[in-house]
């Protein structure tokens, strides 16, 4: 019997269901290469803007999104060789502070954010459907994931990366566009 829970923004963990993950893998490097694109359209001064007080400037965005690919692209390699899917967290505020990506040229963070998530999807590409979608009953998604699982709950690798590339998506809307600048 098929089990599909949808969580908020449209993500589906699925159980026992074959995976789409090619056309979804897809639409991620289309996500990348058009963000990147369009985020090259901001000039170095117009990337070092916060939206608001209190709020990340797009460098530091991009700052946390080559963070979080760097984090994660561990999880999903060591989430094919292990049982559980239980990672430890990162201080993602502290990780953006310290690097001080507000210093970095604006073309090398973007060239960087899109290179590494790049090669996430070709390494995404390899992952057997097995690992995909075997049931994960230990998990600490509860606390790591952007939407998150009830521990109690069972959970997949291809949860996660939805996860993860949900996640992307939500910060790129969050850079604004040389128009609104």
């Amino acid at each position: 019997m098929r089990q599909v829970r949808t969580w908020p923004n449209g993500i589906a963990r699925h159980l026992n269901e074959p995976v789409k993950m090619r056309e979804f893998l897809s639409d991620f490097r289309e996500t990348v290469n058009a963000g990147a694109k369009a985020m090259l359209l901001l000039s170095e001064p117009q990337s070092e803007l916060a939206t608001a007080p209190g709020k990340w400037s797009p460098k530091q965005v991009i700052g946390h999104l080559i963070d979080s690919a760097g984090n994660n692209h561990g999880r999903f390699v060591r989430a094919q060789l292990q049982d559980d899917l239980t990672f430890t967290g990162y201080q993602q505020e502290e990780w953006v502070n310290r690097q001080r990506y507000q210093t970095e040229p604006w073309k090398d963070l973007v060239e960087l954010w899109r290179l590494y998530n790049l090669h996430l999807a070709h390494m995404l590409e390899q992952v057997s459907v097995e690992d995909l979608t075997r049931p994960r009953t230990n998990h600490n998604l509860d606390q790591i994931a952007w939407q998150t699982v009830p521990r109690s709950e069972p959970v997949t690798l291809e949860y996660f990366i939805r996860d993860y590339v949900a996640h992307l998506k939500n910060h790129l809307r969050q850079i604004p566009g040389p128009h609104e600048v």
